[in-house]
């Protein structure tokens, strides 16, 4: 079991190094954008209900319809089908809004650049963040299964831990005079983005490491 056990592990761990980076720095990328004013232009009350509008926003039109998704069709498409299918829409859509950043900054195509960002939250969440979870719990021997899952997940939290620490010196400007105060210069919202796009197909990869548990029985999986 150890090829199938790499691969519930390390398509957890990619997954949540894109889908943290995502969601804990959406504030930063959508201030880079335009989309959300500068911090200097807002007082506190003013700037923690534009941050919340523009999650909430995210959430009801992708985030939570991408679960309801999964739901309705995991027992028709299957397991492999979903988690395939999300990771390459996430590298998609990741691409298609980083190679030309420029012209997603722009004022005018702005909300282009937000229902896009918004799709690689929809096909994460239907797609490997509910796979990367059901997965591990279905294809091990009934003797290994607490275990395989226990360290897929553990998996999981070291991505999440590169991808929140990770991202915030990655995106950095490369402009000393424009970075956050007190952190190194980096490779700016345009790289890290193009990052994420790689580690997402990366994931898709590993994803033909992980067998199907689609229609059999945890018996039979035994």
């Amino acid at each position: 079991h150890g090829l199938a056990l790499f691969g519930t592990c390390s398509t957890w761990f990619l997954l949540d190094i894109a889908f943290y980076s995502q969601n804990l720095f959406q504030k930063d990328i959508f201030s880079a954008i335009g989309w959300i004013p500068p911090a200097k232009e807002m007082n506190a009350i003013h700037e923690v209900y534009k941050i919340a509008r523009a999650q909430t926003l995210i959430a009801l039109c992708s985030t939570v319809p991408g679960y309801w998704f999964t739901v309705a069709f995991i027992d028709y498409m299957g397991r492999f089908a979903i988690q395939m299918m999300g990771f390459f829409f996430m590298t998609v859509f990741m691409f298609a809004l980083a190679i030309p950043y420029d012209h997603w900054s722009k004022k005018d195509n702005r909300i282009g650049f937000v229902v896009m960002y918004s799709l690689t939250f929809f096909f994460a969440n239907f797609g490997p963040n509910a796979t990367t979870f059901v997965v591990p719990a279905e294809i091990f021997p009934a003797r290994l299964r607490s275990t395989c899952h226990g360290i897929s997940a553990a998996a999981g939290k070291a991505g999440a831990i590169v991808g929140a620490f990770g991202f915030l010196y990655a995106a950095q400007s490369k402009d000393p005079t424009k970075t956050d105060k007190g952190y190194p210069t980096g490779i700016g919202i345009k790289n890290s983005l193009i990052m994420l796009g790689v580690i997402n197909f990366v994931g898709m990869l590993c994803t033909l490491l992980v067998p199907e548990s689609k229609g059999k029985s945890l018996e039979e999986l035994s």
